[in-house]
Order: C-alpha cells, then structure tokens, then sequence
C-alpha cells in the first residue's frame, strides 16, 4: 500500500502568524496519525517560517514513544545547520530539496549541475547515521539517473507539473501521468525507492495512485487546507482511502 506521511509545515504557519504555541504542531501530527497516516513530514527552512528547529525536536520525541510505527520525514536543503540536526534527530528518511532565493515553496528538482562530489558526500554521510536519503527531482529519466549516480536510497518526484496538467483535463492529466511513469520506471530499474509529493489532492491523486512502484506521498498544503473546513482527522481518513484504492 502507498504510504501517507503528511507533511505539518501549515500547521506551523498558522501558529506563526500569532506567535505562541496554538496551534499545536504536536497535536496536529497525533491526530493524522490516530486517523491513519503512516509518516509525518516536517521541513524546517532556514527562516523558521512554519517548522522549528524545536518542532523537530517535538516531533521527534512523540514518535519515538511510537516505537518505530511511523515513519520521520525531514526535508530540506542541504544546509549545515539541517545537516547538523538531521544527524542529531536520525530520523527514518532525509528528503534533499533545492532551495531557490525568495521561493516561496519548492519550484524544482535538483539541477544536473549540482557540485557531484560535494553532493555524494551529504548522502554518504546522511547514510552512515541510518537515514535513508530520497532526493527531490524533476520527472524525467535523466533527473532520476543523476540521483541514483548520486547515491541516493529513494527519488522524490516532483508533482506540481502532473497537478498542473491534471487540472487542463484528462488528455493532459493521462500525458502527464506517463511521463511521471516512465520516471518510476527508471527508478525502480536503477533500484531506487519512489515516493512523490507537491501539489497532490483528493483529486489528482485518484489517478497518480497508480504510478508503477510509487511507495510514499508527501502532502501538506492540500490537506491541511481541506482540514480547515471538515477536520483534520476526516480529511487524513479521505487521504488513507484514496491511496488504498477506495475513493474515487
């Protein structure tokens, strides 16, 4: 079964924008995970925009009473001080992002010419401390063949282009969807993980389920969003549902 790790950021946002602790970043990852999410996803940028370092940290310590039962997700850019934290935390998986000056969110996967050497040795060094290491890329055959030279565990293929197409109709969304196929293909072939996330909805998830070999999605902003108006819980249970192949 595809795995749900749900991605928390926007629950940090929200407790951002008044200061204080409400509400709970902690709360938010023990409901989704009660009603059903296999892993939680945090990315603690450089700004502490939404996640903490000290949210790491909190989440940490919640799932380590969980002995194992739900996957760890840190994401971000390969920065020393995230690097520093991700060695401390050691947590299941480290997603490598690219970050760009000013972004807002994630815009791209990781360059081709990315510095290889320095590149290889972040992923050597994530894996020496037990964390498997995926990496954020585009969905093309070259992309994914550029992280497996790399080392890399898993590829995270970057969804926002097959959402965008999802949304000019089906011709587009089935066009897109076996782009994104002939990737997981690769992958699978060059003995990578896939997991995938950006973007992803109730909706386009119907048919990204799927994607040959696909075994995580990451979602935040599409959930949290929907949660605002049905629930948290309700809205991880109409996630869980989708990717066990029930909705829709």
């Amino acid at each position: 079964m595809i795995k749900l790790s749900v991605n928390v950021n926007k629950v940090a946002t929200l407790r951002n924008a008044r200061g204080g602790s409400v509400p709970s970043v902690v709360e938010a990852a023990t409901v989704a995970i009660d009603a059903g999410a296999a892993g939680i996803t945090v990315h603690p940028r450089a700004d502490a925009r939404h996640i903490t370092f000290e949210d790491v940290d909190d989440v940490a310590r919640l799932l380590a009473r969980l002995e194992g039962r739900i996957e760890y997700n840190i994401e971000g850019d390969p920065r020393p001080d995230l690097l520093d934290l991700v060695r401390r935390v050691r947590p299941d998986q480290c997603t490598l992002v690219p970050v760009a000056p000013g972004e807002v969110t994630s815009q791209a996967g990781w360059p081709a010419d990315t510095p290889a050497d320095w590149f290889r040795e972040v992923v050597r060094d994530l894996q020496s401390h037990g964390v498997r290491v995926s990496i954020f890329v585009d969905a093309t055959e070259a992309a994914v063949e550029w992280a497996a030279s790399m080392g890399g565990d898993r590829v995270e293929l970057y969804t926002e282009p097959y959402a965008r197409q999802f949304a000019q109709g089906p011709a587009a969304a089935a066009a897109s969807f076996h782009t994104y196929a002939r990737a997981a293909g690769r992958a699978h072939e060059l003995g990578l993980g896939v997991n995938a996330g950006h973007d992803l909805d109730l909706d386009n998830l119907v048919l990204f389920r799927a994607l040959p070999h696909l075994a995580e999605v990451s979602i935040g902003h599409a959930l949290v969003s929907r949660a605002i108006f049905v629930g948290l819980a309700r809205t991880v249970r109409e996630y869980v549902t989708v990717l066990e192949g029930d909705g829709g």
